[in-house]
């Protein structure tokens, strides 16, 4: 056993520490006195010293498992680097040859490998276990350790068989970290690794250095627009940023990059060498912003994150609250933003079907608990530490969106009383979904299926504003009111507080929820800092009427008016801030784009005018394969008709597809299909239509032409005349 008193002098000997961080101290002592361990400590609470200080000082070689391949590298070169030879600590994963393999079975054996990392899958592939068979073990760590639960936020299959290969090799402690992890998941944790016997060290989740804010996602260039401000308000600091696929990730690592951001793309799609390259490049400071897939660990260990931005809303809040913990490890500055939309959940939501059923519940119940994080008006960091069965007890954190901007209180006692009556009334058996529901008076088949339309209670807060319902619930977890069972797929209980409050109620006060608007993500530019100028408006809808006059086209075929509104309140001098502009393609910009600039310019010089930084953001040329197939097959002068059913779609649908082509500045000729199906004369007449037409609205066409023709004929003209016309 080793003495308490000499660790001080081994942290400072080995890592250059002068004392430990929070339990640090005793959980390596617990370790060191041979007894199972289980360890609860957020992102940045120095976890890895917990197993890699023991693994020195034991002896035999330490097993560390992690599923954090790029994390492995990493933290093998921590431990050599305090070594004056290599092979203090290895790695055994997928990526190494037979010969580096080999290599790191010999170091083991000669007993110079104190500390071993391997990945799930190599502990208990067959031959490593016949190897380990014959090494001594001081003890195994299981890192990441939530992996092992169903209800955890990165399950993994694999580590549900640890505990098999552990007893084929031999018994040794078990130290099992994760940063995340609610009630039932520790509880899955220590029965699946069979440590019942385990000391249980529980930090604090409360990380009061990180700011938290949920911002309203209205479109990809609002949010682009954001980041890239953001970013240039914090220039030079590192920040990693999370996306939901892997296409999002390329897609805005390349708008980054564009805009003279040190940004690199970050996902299990990409090779080794280059995740490996990134890294690094990530940890030396070479890149500043790492883009990555929210399904992926990034493993980097790297403690001057200064922000971390969530460009999708996580799957859950065990998952967001790992993701932010990244940020401001070294206890400094840490900025935690969140975009969200309902469109996210949704696409969250669809990624289950196909799933087993009860998979399917758990991660509808995760969800719903991130949609709540995120719509709540209430402090999220009370938010946060209630999921993880924590207390905070300051009213206010003044280190969240909500504190610092915080909503209007409203008395709710009354509708308080309704919910837990219902609660009571329905045997505490069913969802918050239900009890709204119930209260609401919707009779829904689930509960037209329990009969629970036909009693009293059914409809009695039917009056109330339905928004009101689930902040109620929200407010009354977070007073202890009411609780939520896990274990039966969050059915709400009534704790002993709320039944004293049935019989006596006192005030109540709840704030309502925020309200996020859906909006067109593709058509709707958001975000614009500035009051329209109206006179830069009327001095660029006169040079719009003069170029049409003198081109002899109508005036909405060089720039609609949102365009020329959009100019009035962005000031664009270039042709690519131009290409920012609404419905301004590339086309349009070099065709008409400018004399229009140049306007602007002499405008702003002129009345002093500091153009808005948002719109200095450079785009970059977006076009999915199946519009660039879609272009490919019409410069091949293939059918309308063949090339819908060929792409799977209705004609409708090719038509709306062919018009975003269009309006996005590319140019396209259809006239072997109009020529093929339609009279010259027709044509003719709907083009010039459209040629002394006011604008290209597609009902007042079909109204104007007195039901001639129908509204596929227009359209397809239309594409034709905007196509040779406008681009």
């Amino acid at each position: 056993m080793t003495q308490t008193l000499n660790l001080t002098e081994y942290l400072k000997r080995y890592f250059g520490f002068d004392k430990f961080k929070g339990e640090q101290q005793a959980i390596i002592q617990n370790l060191l006195d041979g007894n199972n361990t289980f360890v609860l400590m957020p992102t940045g609470g120095g976890k890895s010293l917990c197993y890699q200080l023991p693994s020195l000082l034991m002896e035999g070689t330490a097993i560390v498992v992690s599923p954090l391949i790029a994390l492995m590298k990493n933290q093998v070169d921590v431990i050599n680097g305090i070594s004056e030879e290599d092979g203090l600590a290895h790695y055994l994963n997928s990526s190494l040859k037979k010969l580096e393999i080999d290599r790191v079975k010999a170091d083991i054996s000669s007993g110079k490998t104190k500390l071993l990392y391997v990945a799930p899958e190599s502990l208990t592939k067959e031959e490593n276990v016949e190897f380990l068979k014959t090494v001594k073990i001081s003890f195994y760590a299981i890192d990441e350790a939530h992996c092992i639960s169903e209800w955890g936020h990165d399950f993994r299959p694999e580590y549900r068989r640890i505990r098999f290969a552990i007893d084929e090799i031999c018994k040794a402690p078990i130290i099992a970290l994760t940063a995340t992890a609610t009630d039932k998941v520790r509880t899955d944790i220590i029965k699946s690794l069979c440590i019942d016997d385990c000391k249980e060290f529980k930090s604090s989740f409360n990380r009061p250095n990180l700011y938290y804010e949920v911002r309203p996602k209205r479109s990809d260039e609002d949010t682009n627009r954001q980041l890239i401000r953001f970013i240039r308000q914090h220039a030079g600091k590192s920040g990693i940023i999370y996306c939901l696929s892997r296409r999002k990730v390329e897609e805005l690592a390349a708008v980054l990059q564009a805009n003279d951001i040190k940004a690199a793309p970050y996902h299990a799609g990409l090779d080794s060498e280059t995740r490996s390259k990134t890294q690094d490049g990530f940890l030396m400071e070479e890149i500043d912003v790492i883009v990555a897939t929210i399904a992926f660990g990034m493993g980097i260990d790297k403690p001057d994150v200064r922000f971390v931005i969530h460009y999708n809303i996580p799957k859950s809040l065990e998952g967001y609250y790992q993701e932010t913990g990244r940020a401001g490890r070294d206890g400094e500055e840490g900025i935690c933003i969140t975009f969200y939309s309902q469109k996210d959940l949704k696409k969250l939501d669809k990624f289950m079907e196909g799933k087993p059923v009860a998979e399917q519940e758990i991660g509808r119940q995760l969800l719903h608990e991130t949609e709540a994080y995120a719509e709540s008006s209430v402090c999220r960091r009370r938010l946060l530490l209630h999921y993880f069965g924590e207390i905070y007890p300051n009213p206010n954190c003044e280190m969240c969106d909500n504190c610092l901007h915080p909503k209007e209180q409203i008395e709710a006692s009354k509708q308080l009383l309704i919910v837990l009556q219902a609660v009571k009334t329905l045997g505490e058996k069913f969802t918050q979904e239900y009890i709204i529901n119930f209260v609401s008076g919707n009779a829904s088949e689930d509960i037209k299926d329990h009969l629970h339309h036909q009693l009293d209670d059914f409809g009695v807060g039917e009056k109330e504003d339905s928004k009101i319902w689930a902040p109620v619930i929200r407010h009354a977890l977070l007073a202890g009111f009411l609780r939520k069972d896990v274990e039966s797929y969050g059915q709400l209980k009534l704790t002993a507080a709320g039944k004293r409050y049935i019989k006596n109620p006192t005030k109540f006060m709840i704030v309502l929820n925020a309200e996020f608007n859906e909006e067109d993500e593709e058509d709707e530019i958001i975000g614009t800092p500035s009051v329209l100028d109206p006179e830069l408006f009327a001095i660029l809808k006169e040079l719009r009427r003069t170029t049409a006059r003198k081109l002899e086209i109508p005036p909405y075929v060089i720039f609609q008016d949102v365009s020329l509104e959009q100019m009035a309140m962005m000031y664009p001098i270039t042709e690519n801030e131009l290409q920012n502009i609404q419905g301004v393609g590339a086309g349009k910009a070099k065709r008409y784009g400018a004399e229009f600039c140049r306007i602007i310019k002499k405008y702003c010089e002129e009345n002093n005018i500091e153009r808005p930084e948002e719109l200095r953001v450079r785009t970059v040329v977006k076009r999915s394969m199946r519009k660039v197939k879609i272009i490919q097959d019409i410069d091949r002068k293939l059918p309308l008709n063949d090339l819908a059913t060929a792409q799977g779609m209705e004609f409708d649908e090719l038509l709306d597809n062919i018009e975003d082509i269009v309006n996005s500045g590319t140019k396209l000729n259809i006239d072997y299909y109009l020529e093929d199906i339609y009279d010259e004369d027709q044509i003719d007449d709907i083009y010039d239509y459209f040629m002394n037409s006011e604008t290209d609205d597609l009902e007042t066409a079909v109204v104007e032409l007195n039901d001639d023709y129908s509204e596929e004929e227009i359209r397809l003209v239309r594409i034709k005349f905007l196509s040779e016309m406008a681009n």
